[in-house]
């Protein structure tokens, strides 16, 4: 098998983009934005809460090594799929939690992942399953934010962190 990739969106792209760059088999980590109808979107657009578009992160990873299971596993598990447009602080349709799937197998894992997460959660799981169509990278300003904002990463983003260790520490590289 070859890589495949995924694009997930479960509120603020930096968290996911800290968590994911720790897991084994994950070959790329992109922040970027997917799921809106303007080409080419700028941050002030995507703010403003016009486009349709989602926070995200595009992952590239080797499915020898992690499959995509594991991949929603840990997705389901670090952000609150249960709230429409939010994750903490963060409001607004473009901190959703989404999936882009590329293609039916990916779909039919999402599927079952959705199921076996929604035991682990008491309220409804609301994550929008949509097919791939564009991604978008985000502006430099956005790539290593847990490096260049340890404020805001102390504060959204460790715990986060902890509970990855802590619940998938097999799955760290």
């Amino acid at each position: 098998m070859k890589e495949e990739t995924i694009v997930l969106g479960g509120g603020c792209f930096w968290c996911l983009d800290a968590t994911y760059k720790l897991i084994k088999g994950i070959k790329k980590v992109e922040e970027g934005y997917s799921g809106g109808h303007v080409n080419n979107p700028t941050d002030e657009q995507i703010y403003s809460q016009s486009t349709g578009h989602a926070e995200v992160v595009k992952l590239t990873f080797d499915p020898k090594i992690i499959a995509l299971k594991d991949i929603l596993k840990i997705f389901y598990t670090l952000h609150d799929p249960t709230t429409k447009d939010r994750q903490g602080f963060d409001e607004g349709p473009q901190y959703r939690s989404v999936v882009f799937y590329q293609n039916d197998d990916q779909l039919k894992e999402v599927k079952l992942a959705i199921r076996n997460a929604q035991k682990l959660w008491d309220d409804k799981i609301v994550t929008e399953v949509t097919k791939f169509n564009k991604f978008y990278p985000a502006s430099e300003y956005h790539k290593d934010y847990e490096l260049n904002r340890p404020d805001y990463c102390q504060i959204v983003i460790n715990p986060k962190l902890a509970k990855l260790r802590s619940s998938f520490s097999s799955y760290l590289k």
